[in-house]
């Protein structure tokens, strides 16, 4: 996108219609995950038939972040994001009205396809959102993702309460994904395909393939992924196979976890700007090691739930971070290069639980669950590779 003057309102329904964009993201995620249960009680599918649906999911979603999410500097960030939210919503009411084991496998793998594909269009578009906006704002956006989230949960569960069938769950949310994305496309920032390689960082790869900076900033999104797929699954677990507790006690450890990383969204761009991106980066790294660390050497129930609270503070910031830099150091290929952070960050959060739960097997789960913390000091010893670099295209003014 050229650096066009957009005025304030121009700017407004932008960040709204991202805003948008990243809120249906979040529930359209929140009542699929809420729903699973009633999917696999639908079909009668076992548990290794239900695990033939989610990685169906996951192998969707690495396609559209791998793959169809690099048609965003060819196409325009706008363009992509309108179509791919459009998309998840058709495709979530498609779901919930799979008759057979085969046709929910094809349904969730377009699903997930479409969701991954609007990640990275999403993301990129927030990226040319905030180089207009003159700020870090990248942080709300994703605040407003964990409040979907929340928000598709509590729908999900309150379907489900009133034994309201997947088809109408489904279809009911899919329609008002409908409606948002088509208010998001009224108003998305326009943002012109690249055309070019100008303001392209010096150094980087031309080859075709990512740099190994770009590889880099993927491996901090995979640290920071593992610990929210250990927060996921294994904080419930932790908590009442090895402490001991209830097993409502239990499911406070994911909920502190998720409200804390929210809280620290909804107040990340302020210290974006305070702090700058650097010192944000690591002071985050370091709350999430210190206050998980903490919470498994205390070893009691209410550590633990503080413990995974701390994680999510300390986490909230850093993939915002690491998004915001990635797109801004070149511009050209921003879409591109989210693609390769956001699908070797993706990794972390599948793999990551499957590797916790190998180590729990040979050391216990109380050290395996030390695995993100190993990975937070190293994001924390990290975060000098999120320091601004000083383009040509800053150093050389140049006339529109």
């Amino acid at each position: 996108m050229e650096n066009a003057p957009w005025n304030r309102r121009r700017l407004w329904r932008g960040r709204i219609a991202t805003s948008l964009a990243f809120l249906l993201f979040g529930t359209a995620l929140g009542v699929w995950t809420a729903r699973i249960p009633a999917i696999k009680q639908k079909l009668g599918l076992s548990d290794g038939r239900l695990t033939f649906v989610l990685l169906s999911f996951a192998a969707g979603c690495i396609l559209g972040l791998a793959l169809l999410g690099r048609l965003s500097d060819r196409v325009g960030s706008s363009r992509l994001l309108a179509v791919a939210a459009l998309l998840e919503g058709m495709l979530l009411a498609a779901v919930g009205f799979s008759g057979n084991l085969a046709e929910l496998c094809v349904a969730v793998f377009c699903f997930g396809a479409a969701h991954g594909t609007l990640n990275i269009a999403m993301n990129a578009n927030a990226i040319e959102v905030q180089r207009g906006w003159g700020g870090p704002i990248m942080s709300s956006f994703h605040a407003i993702y964990s409040i979907g989230g929340f928000a598709g949960a509590l729908i999900g569960g309150q379907f489900a309460r009133h034994s309201v069938g997947v088809g109408p769950t489904f279809a009911a949310t899919g329609l008002g994904v409908l409606v948002l994305a088509a208010w998001a496309a009224l108003w998305v920032l326009p943002v012109r395909p690249a055309v070019g390689e100008p303001g392209a960082e010096p150094g980087a790869d031309r080859s075709g393939g990512p740099s190994l900076i770009v590889v880099f900033f993927g491996v901090l999104v995979l640290c920071t992924l593992v610990g929210e797929g250990a927060a996921a699954d294994w904080s419930a677990v932790y908590l009442r196979d090895n402490l001991l507790s209830t097993p409502g006690f239990a499911a406070y450890g994911y909920a502190a976890f998720a409200i804390m990383m929210t809280v620290g969204r909804v107040f990340g761009d302020w210290l974006a700007a305070t702090l700058g991106p650097v010192l944000l980066v690591r002071l985050g790294g370091a709350v999430a090691a210190a206050g998980l660390g903490a919470g498994l050497l205390i070893d009691r129930p209410v550590a633990g739930v503080v413990g995974f609270g701390l994680l999510g503070l300390g986490l909230s910031g850093i993939a915002p971070q690491v998004f915001s830099t990635v797109g801004s150091r070149d511009t050209q290929r921003s879409g591109r290069n989210l693609s390769t952070v956001v699908s070797i960050g993706y990794v972390g959060f599948l793999v990551g639980p499957i590797l916790i739960g190998a180590a729990a097997t040979v050391v216990g789960l109380p050290t395996a669950l030390w695995i993100p913390v190993v990975l937070a000091v190293f994001v924390a010893a990290s975060a000098g590779v999120m320091r601004p670099e000083r383009r040509r295209s800053e150093a050389v003014p140049t006339v529109p």
